[in-house]
């Protein structure tokens, strides 16, 4: 994707992402986290992304840092989607926000790059009990994206 975006860096397992967001509020150190899940016999990897909080030692997925920097953090989240799926070409990922309004957030990224992304990943949405393709116009409960077959 030609989204402006952060660097990143990840681990030797392709699951752990970290950048650094960068805006008034100074610093800030965010993590996009694959983990596998399992329902139904169906395997796949569950997106989680926040901030790092030291004091925990973990990714809190409700701060609100306010670093003016949205399009360029989901760019870049984005583009962590199109890693991980490089080196995992047949694992689903799952994504839902922490509330709907990043849930819809999320969605409003994923539209606003449609053209791009579809020619990557194929994107699903689950609405009114099932997976459908992804729509623009539908807030989704959720969404998965898995890369493209060749």
């Amino acid at each position: 994707m030609h989204l402006d975006r952060y660097n990143f860096s990840t681990n030797h397992t392709f699951l752990d992402f970290e950048f650094e967001s960068d805006g008034p509020n100074g610093r800030i150190k965010k993590v996009v986290r694959y983990s596998p899940q399992n329902a139904g016999g169906i395997t796949y990897f569950n997106l989680a992304f926040g901030d790092w909080n030291e004091a925990i030692g973990k990714i809190d997925d409700t701060a609100i840092s306010n670093n003016r920097d949205r399009d360029k953090i989901l760019a870049t989240v984005a583009a962590t989607v199109i890693e991980f799926t490089h080196h995992f070409p047949d694992m689903p990922v799952y994504v839902q926000g922490s509330n709907q309004a990043r849930t819809r957030l999320y969605q409003m990224g994923i539209s606003s790059n449609w053209e791009e992304i579809e020619t990557i990943l194929d994107v699903y949405g689950f609405y009114d009990g099932e997976w459908e393709p992804f729509r623009k116009s539908i807030n989704y409960i959720a969404v998965f994206a898995c890369r493209k077959l060749k």
